[in-house]
Formats: C-alpha cells, sequence, structure tokens
C-alpha cells in the first residue's frame, strides 16, 4: 500500500512532551512520573498505560464543591506512549516556573502530576454580586500543554505597558501580574457575566510578564433575548460556546 499518508509518522523526540504535529501531542511515559489530561483527551497510546478517568485531587473536589468550577482529568500512567488531542486546537507546551502561569481551564490539554493547581476568581472592577471569572492558577515546577483555536500570539506586559485582552480571547498569563476586570462599554445592553462567560468584558494587565491571547471569541448573536436555550448554546454554563469556541475559524 502507498500513499502521502505514510509522511505521517511517529515523530521521534526524547523529550517528555513533543508536538507530533500542531495540532497532537505526544507524551512519554516511563513508569515514574504520571500525567493527567483532559479527560476524553486520549487518541491513541503504545505501550502498557493505564487511564483512570475519575481522577480528582482533594482541591479540585473543594473547587467543585464552592464554585462549580474545575478541570475533568483522567490520570495517564505506565510505560509507554500516549497521544493527546482536543477538537484539532493548536497545541503549546509550556515550562512552568516559580513564578506560576493562570490559565482558563477550558485551554489545558494535560500537565505533568507533580504541579499544583488552585481555582481562583477574578473579580470585576464594579463588586457586582455574580460577575467575575474563574480560573486557574497553576504552580511548581513542570510542564503544561495548552490548546488554542488558530496561532496565538503572546503580548509582553511591563510596568509602562500594559495589555488589555477581550476575556473570550485571553487564553493564560504570568501568576505575577496584576489583573482587573472591567466592562468594554457601559452600555446598559451589556450581560452581566457570570462564572466562565465573558461577553462585554476585558481583563487588564499591569506589571511584568506575559499574556497569552487567541484569534478566535464566541459572542451570542446580536440583539437576541437571551433565555435559557441560549445560555446553553452561547456560552453561558460548562458546555455552552465557551467550551466549544474550537469551532471557530508561554515561558
Amino acid at each position: 500500500m502507498q500513499s502521502p499518508l505514510f509522511s505521517y509518522t511517529e515523530q521521534q523526540s526524547h523529550d517528555r512532551y513533543a508536538v507530533q504535529n500542531p495540532q497532537l501531542l505526544r507524551v512519554s511515559l516511563t513508569g515514574q512520573d504520571d500525567v493527567l489530561a483532559r479527560k476524553g483527551a486520549m487518541v491513541a497510546y503504545q505501550g502498557l498505560m493505564e487511564f483512570d478517568g475519575e481522577y480528582q485531587s482533594h482541591g479540585q473536589r473543594r473547587a467543585r464543591a464552592s464554585t462549580g468550577e474545575g478541570l475533568d482529568l483522567m490520570r495517564c500512567s505506565g510505560q509507554g506512549t500516549v497521544y493527546l488531542a482536543n477538537l484539532a486546537q493548536y497545541i503549546h507546551v509550556v515550562d512552568v516556573d516559580h513564578d506560576g502561569m493562570t490559565v482558563d481551564s477550558a485551554y489545558v490539554l494535560a500537565l505533568d502530576s507533580s504541579l499544583h493547581t488552585e481555582v481562583i476568581a477574578v473579580d470585576s472592577q464594579y463588586g457586582i454580586s455574580g460577575t467575575g471569572k474563574y480560573q486557574l492558577n497553576i504552580s511548581g515546577t513542570g510542564k503544561v500543554a495548552l490548546m488554542t483555536s488558530g496561532q496565538p500570539l503572546m503580548m509582553q506586559v511591563t510596568p509602562d505597558k500594559y495589555v488589555n485582552a477581550d476575556a473570550d480571547a485571553i487564553v493564560a498569563w504570568s501568576s505575577s501580574l496584576r489583573v482587573q476586570m472591567q466592562a468594554q462599554t457601559h452600555s446598559s445592553g451589556v450581560w452581566r457575566r457570570s462564572g466562565n462567560t465573558g461577553e462585554g468584558w476585558e481583563l487588564s494587565f499591569l506589571g511584568q510578564g506575559f499574556a497569552l491571547v487567541q484569534p478566535s471569541e464566541v459572542l451570542p448573536p446580536q440583539n437576541h433575548e437571551i433565555g435559557q436555550g441560549i445560555r446553553a448554546q452561547y456560552g453561558m454554563g460548562q458546555h455552552g460556546a465557551h467550551g466549544q469556541n474550537q469551532n471557530n475559524s508561554w515561558n
């Protein structure tokens, strides 16, 4: 059998995390250190591998109970190679150091099990009850694989040059940055955000570090009444467009 498909063979690498192609991640396991991957992200594996889809740390259970937010992970262990992907999104491997990284959990594909994760809240400048955005703070030393819809933009933040980003386009930022959430417009038509949605809001970053944005965002249709069905379809909830904006076309 002959085909150009045979050019898409396994990439040889000694790295624990290797980008097989822009939309597929290859992770090598030696039986010593496990990797935590987004539940359902495994597309293939070789070797003696085990997958625990019920994995949840004590901190994750506590965060889920108190905020309703969190990242559904599976523990991958054993000896071999596992391939991970999610809706053909672009994959980027990040080395996390002592400075830490804050990320929207919707864009996490995999991370080392040695890293510490904590759900934090980003509040609006108005102090309105129910507004704000929950994010995942990742600290420790290790690797994280992030996903973006399209090729991202890494923006440097300095004390004399702050960065503003649409809340639906921001992927991750340096945990050392100061963050303020504010409305993009003062119109009464702006729907006040709740949970992990971001229509009409932006984040301002100040300090020294980086902010990563993607060329994709999802907004509800203009002049459309937001009812329960629209809330589910256009991002107001865990299974809404915020978690599906992949369909649109760090160190």
